[in-house]
């Protein structure tokens, strides 16, 4: 009995593991796809609002397939997917952008991917889930390497409106993962993403139609460092593989690994921004933000391994009975 639910978890965190890599790899391509239609013309409203809106055509005939009729979990979950499409889609988004708006891109960065640390301190407050000694060490280490990843320049300014824009979007990609991981397991990750999306990409055209946010685009083609190509294969791009994937993969992700472990895997997704960057952009990273990124993989390995520990206390009493191997979110 024993052996079998170490093997179950283990497969749970192997896959999960997997899928939290596949999508914080899809999420960072967004970012050099996005630049090359902001180059051409787009305004970033209209790039999220494209994206967020295309994935969601692709993934709602899904979503009414897995459905089977069962239309009552999307009243049930009525709640769940229109927080997830306001706050993890549209308002992270949103808060973002503007951001960046008040603010240098790196400064906002590092502000918004601090949110595994909100993560953690969310399940602590809210669901008693003390972090381990192995979870703070991979936070410091995680977020050291941000820090060299991002790679900061000294004289940056900010301002307090900047600020309060990126606290607001690392509040946004923490609710992403406290949410992902949220349900009673009825509602398939599909249903939850796709509706999330519908939502989110919804709130942004009325964002723009009220003037919160410019929504302006272009046919002009698109120049990456070695080619360049028309319009729509990147407006594709950005929403099948860096929305719809990785949305999907981000919610069964987090739902096997549980909110805290899918939080630091998503570090990745920094990483796999700079790859992405220096292939189509040309921006080749400097050699700190190359220490960075291996900090960050060893940031997440020791919370791996925090995890693991932390579940297999949990999993079996004193008498070695086995108490519940669900994903701790």
């Amino acid at each position: 009995m024993a052996t079998m639910t170490h093997d179950t978890a283990a497969q749970r965190l192997k896959s999960g593991l997997i899928l939290a890599v596949l999508s914080a790899s899809s999420f960072g391509l967004s970012g050099p796809l996005a630049r090359g239609l902001m180059n051409a013309g787009w305004s970033a409203a209209s790039v999220v609002a494209i994206r967020v809106l295309v994935a969601a055509a692709v993934l709602v005939p899904i979503a009414v397939v897995q459905l089977h009729g069962e239309w009552h979990l999307l009243r049930r979950n009525a709640f769940l997917i229109t927080a997830y499409g306001l706050v993890a889609v549209a308002g992270t988004q949103l808060a973002y952008f503007n951001a960046v708006a008040h603010m240098e891109v790196g400064v906002a960065l590092l502000i918004e991917y601090t949110a595994p640390i909100a993560v953690v301190g969310w399940l602590w407050l809210r669901h008693r889930q003390r972090p381990g000694a192995a979870t703070v060490a991979g936070a410091v280490l995680g977020i050291t390497g941000l820090f060299l990843v991002i790679d900061l320049r000294s004289g940056m300014t900010t301002s307090w409106v900047g600020l309060a824009w990126a606290l607001a979007a690392m509040v946004g990609a923490a609710g992403y993962f406290v949410l992902s991981a949220q349900g009673d397991g009825t509602l398939p990750g599909t249903v939850l993403a796709a509706g999330g999306l519908l939502i989110g990409g919804l709130g942004l055209l009325a964002a723009g139609a009220v003037g919160i946010v410019p929504l302006h685009a272009t046919t002009n083609p698109v120049v990456f460092q070695s080619f360049t190509i028309a319009w729509w294969p990147p407006v594709l791009a950005l929403g099948t593989v860096t929305a719809a994937l990785a949305y999907v993969s981000g919610i069964a992700a987090t739902r096997l690994l549980g909110s805290r472990l899918a939080s630091f895997v998503a570090l990745f997704e920094v990483l796999a921004a700079l790859l992405f960057a220096w292939a189509l952009l040309g921006e080749a990273p400097r050699l700190i933000q190359l220490l960075g990124g291996t900090l960050i993989l060893v940031g997440v390995v020791v919370v791996r391994r925090g995890e693991l520990n932390a579940e297999s206390v949990a999993e079996f009493s004193p008498e070695g009975q086995v108490l519940d191997d669900a994903p701790r979110s």
